[in-house]
């Protein structure tokens, strides 16, 4: 009787999180996909080697200073805290947490806002060395800047302020989703895209009339999107029980506690925002193109990263860190057991059909406009590599949580170190030593992402003594057999039919056709998370 209800306890735990999962999944597909779309516009108005080249990079400095104190340690240290704030102190204390999060934020990111913009020249002179930004920009549209590496200094100092905005509207998100709420913040980023668009589209038609790049009109969109993103979750925030009260203290124990899991981290994050700029900086700007093409392959690929890793990350993080807090190991294993068997057996046939389908979906996606038949090719070559390590992308997410609900970020950032160091090694081999092209930057990136899941992964496993044991390897295995069994149907489903019926038919025809042969094969093959996970989708849709 006592092991039915435990069984039936687990069931309701894992359908709970399958559930909450599912909600933060369908919203942040809507957002990825409008994301896509915000990259199809920009293929289309803006030719990859002058001007999106000069626009992806001035975008990457604000970009990575975001996911450093923004949606990246910051956010997770939030959410381990507040948990353990709540269920110490109240929450009260917890609401008081959060104003302080928000202020002290506010003051460090304003500031290096304002350094920012006034050595933007020296930062992008300083990152983006290679002889690709070097190209000339045409002069009937140059707009009075000589090259690359100039447009790039604009448009940086415009969108700067981006990184402010965004990491508020990313603490909004973690405060939100550790009381349970994850629609509305899984959602903000759908705002972000919208605004930028539409914001970018108008801008690109009258910033030439005014006298100004009509990437103008792109910056300032980034940044009415950022505004959005963070404007949008404060409905939801007042709801939740939020009021901001302008109070700091640098001697609050509760912050002191924030600050000592981020500072450890700070590091090891500022390493890989370092690794990241390498990778856009020095290493893609040795090719015309290559930052573009990369930039695109990975916006792909960040989809299913997004609707898979982001989403069990952003629903099991809370449960995690409160079963550490309340020192339930048991819940904790089992919980993050199930959130790795979510990620294999979703993550893994995503990756299969990007590898088996990678130019009909980069055709489909961007070939219009100033974007042809040649980019296509390169954004192809550079999503095959990139799709190989999607699992790693997805599963390190919910490896790193695992160590941050334990308020431990130093090992996951030893990890990385390391793991840096091999991407920048592979990086140099594969471009200075054999001459490979952009795809080098895919390949690193893919294996050393794959190599930091794995390590995280071991010391976890020998840090909380086992989690998973037969039962995650079996779920691995099976869905390896599936995601291959899918991507040959795929594969072969999309070259017969591509002759007769076109290549946009033939894929669409094709992903139909894979989705329930990925579900026939998990049932033949008696995968069960398969079916709670498709229980609350459907729900969730119904709804």
């Amino acid at each position: 009787m006592t092991q039915n209800n435990t069984e039936t306890k687990n069931d309701s735990s894992s359908s709970g999180l399958a559930r909450s999962a599912a909600v933060v999944s369908i919203m942040v597909m809507f957002s990825r996909v409008l994301g896509l779309v915000r990259e199809t516009v920009l293929a289309a108005l803006f030719k990859a080697e002058t001007d999106l080249d000069a626009f992806k990079a001035a975008f990457t400095i604000p970009n990575l200073m975001r996911d450093l104190f923004g949606e990246g340690i910051l956010s997770k240290a939030f959410v381990a805290t507040f948990k353990d704030v709540e269920a110490r102190s109240g929450e009260k204390a917890a609401w008081r947490l959060t104003s302080m999060v928000f202020n002290v934020t506010a003051i460090i990111l304003i500031v290096i806002t304002i350094l920012g913009i006034a050595f933007t020249p020296l930062i992008v002179r300083g990152v983006f060395r290679g002889k690709g930004f070097d190209t000339p920009l045409p002069p009937e549209s140059s707009f009075g800047f000589a090259d690359k590496r100039e447009l790039a200094i604009y448009l940086t100092r415009i969108m700067f302020p981006f990184l402010l905005l965004v990491s508020m509207a990313a603490i909004a998100m973690g405060m939100l989703n550790s009381k349970g709420r994850f629609g509305v913040p899984a959602s903000a980023s759908s705002f972000f895209n919208l605004g930028s668009v539409s914001v970018g589209v108008w801008g690109y038609y009258t910033a030439p009339k005014l006298g100004y790049h009509p990437l103008t009109g792109m910056a300032v969109g980034v940044l009415v999107g950022g505004a959005l993103q963070f404007l949008i979750q404060i409905p939801s925030m007042w709801r939740a029980g939020f009021r901001y009260k302008p109070i700091l203290s640098f001697t609050d124990p509760d912050l002191r506690q924030v600050m000592k899991l981020v500072t450890p981290a700070l590091l090891g994050y500022a390493a890989l925002q370092v690794n990241l700029l390498l990778n856009r900086g020095v290493f893609a700007s040795q090719g015309a193109g290559w930052l573009a093409w990369n930039t695109q392959a990975f916006r792909i690929v960040h989809l299913p990263i997004g609707i898979i890793g982001v989403a069990i990350s952003t629903a099991s993080l809370p449960a995690l860190s409160q079963f550490a807090a309340e020192n339930s190991m048991d819940e904790y294993k089992r919980t993050f057991t199930y959130a790795l068997k979510l990620i294999f057996i979703l993550a893994l046939p995503a990756a299969a059909g990007l590898i088996a389908l990678n130019k009909p979906i980069v055709s489909l996606i961007f070939e219009r406009g100033e974007f042809d038949a040649r980019d296509t090719a390169q954004v192809a070559g550079a999503l095959f590599c990139y799709a190989f390590g999607l699992c790693g992308y997805s599963g390190r997410q919910i490896a790193a949580d695992g160590f941050i609900a334990l308020k431990d970020m130093r090992t996951p950032v030893i990890v990385s170190l390391f793991t840096i160091a091999l991407n920048i090694l592979l990086n140099c081999v594969l471009i200075f030593g054999i001459g490979f092209d952009h795809r080098s930057l895919a390949v690193s990136t893919a294996c050393s992402i794959t190599v930091n899941f794995v390590l995280v992964l071991i010391f976890l496993w020998r840090r909380v003594k086992g989690f998973g044991g037969y039962g995650l390897g079996s779920v691995f295995v099976k869905a390896v057999a599936a995601a291959v069994g899918m991507g040959i149907i795929a594969w072969l489903v999309q070259n017969q039919l591509s002759c007769l019926i076109g290549s946009k038919l033939s894929l669409m025809t094709a992903i139909i056709l894979a989705m329930p042969t990925l579900y026939v094969f998990y049932r033949a093959l008696r995968v069960r998370e398969i079916d709670q996970l498709t229980r609350a989708m459907a729900e969730k849709f119904r709804r």
